[in-house]
């Protein structure tokens, strides 16, 4: 059982892939936004149904997809406690379990990169994160780091765990995939046959340059990477967007419905209709299905239905992720389509609850339950 490890070359980032090949029930570990349609047509190809998507820690250099990813695959969102990562469904503390199918995957926390920072555990392999690098170590100079409590996580958690276990890196600059624990006990250049005093001295002077997304990438990350506030402006006019109309607020996108300038289509599951609420007069065409969210085979040919010609349509999912690829696909067909920003739900509150922050119900906008 080997994992399926990814790389974005934009922040030299692994992201990696593991299923159980009974169930084909999966979960992704650091995903990239940026990686997106890679990772959901990875899956497909392989035919894998995510469950999780998690993170080691709040990344500086990236991006996370796991918010995009829940909203395409209908998978839960699980961050290290300690992060901050509010919106994550799962708050991982130390020694957690999470199943996929009969496998199991468990949770150490590691800090000293941040002060949240988890390493994961699958059969006999173990997934780093920033905390051991090959050959190296994550730094511990921003975002609560600390390099007492790094040297303290790699010689007494990480090297505690067998000889044999391979070491996949969050990250990796020379080409390199995988390592073992038996070889950085041995060779890795920061730790090997250090003290702690010695390895905090030497972090303490590698005065490393500030990486240049952190400003963007921290705050995104804490929000499982969901940004999608509408914002005041849009109440007057739709954002432009690439690869279709543009996006419009919940506000606006009501008023145009009153005022018969354009049909709202909303694009969620069957399921989420019936049970979470629905617009009155809002055409049902979903863009995926359970079980598995696969994708709906009769999209085209429903939305032309859905649609009259020359019409303007309005794309509304949960919280304005699955409406976007569906405002693609319409534009695909030669239709004037926007998204619907926020979506019904809106996004993930400190919580992990929806329902707070943005979305169709939370303006006060018409719906129904069932």
């Amino acid at each position: 059982m080997i994992p399926l490890q990814l790389f974005d070359p934009a922040s030299s980032t692994y992201t990696y892939v593991l299923h159980d090949p009974a169930t084909r029930e999966a979960l992704i570990i650091d995903p990239v936004d940026a990686q997106l349609e890679r990772d959901l047509a990875a899956l497909q190809a392989r035919g894998l149904t995510l469950r999780w998507a998690l993170e080691t820690h709040a990344h500086a250099d990236h991006i996370t997809s796991a918010g995009l990813l829940a909203e395409h695959t209908g998978a839960r969102t699980a961050a290290p406690a300690g992060c901050g990562i509010g919106t994550a469904a799962v708050q991982l503390q130390h020694g957690d379990v999470l199943e996929f199918g009969a496998e199991r995957l468990r949770a150490l926390h590691t800090p000293g990169h941040t002060v949240g920072s988890m390493s994961y555990v699958w059969r006999e392999h173990v997934f780093t994160g920033d905390a051991l690098l090959i050959n190296g170590c994550g730094r511990t100079d921003f975002q609560s780091g600390d390099a007492h409590a790094l040297y303290r996580s790699i010689t007494e958690v990480l090297f505690a765990l067998p000889d044999s276990t391979t070491v996949w890196p969050g990250h990796d600059y020379q080409g390199r995939s995988h390592s073992t624990i038996a070889a950085e006990k041995v060779g890795n250049a920061r730790v090997a046959g250090r003290s702690e005093a010695e390895f905090v001295l030497l972090m303490q002077g590698l005065h490393l340059p500030r990486p240049q997304r952190m400003d963007e990438a921290v705050p995104a990350n804490l929000q499982s990477g969901l940004r999608h506030d509408a914002g005041a402006a849009l109440l007057q006019a739709p954002r432009a967007a690439e690869g279709y109309a543009g996006d419009v607020s919940p506000q606006l996108a009501w008023q145009w419905v009153q005022s018969g300038d354009a049909v709202l289509v909303d694009v969620r599951t069957d399921a989420e209709r019936e049970w979470v609420g629905q617009v009155p007069g809002a055409a049902a065409v979903a863009w995926k299905q359970w079980p598995g969210m696969a994708m709906n085979p009769d999209f085209d040919a429903q939305l032309r239905a859905a649609v009259p010609a020359g019409a303007q349509v309005l794309l509304l999912c949960r919280s304005g992720v699955r409406s976007i690829a569906a405002a693609r696909r319409a534009t695909e067909l030669g239709l004037m389509a926007y998204n619907v920003l926020e979506g019904f739900e809106g996004d993930p509150d400190s919580q992990a609850q929806r329902g707070h922050r943005g979305g169709w119900r939370f303006h006060g906008l018409p719906w129904r339950q069932g």
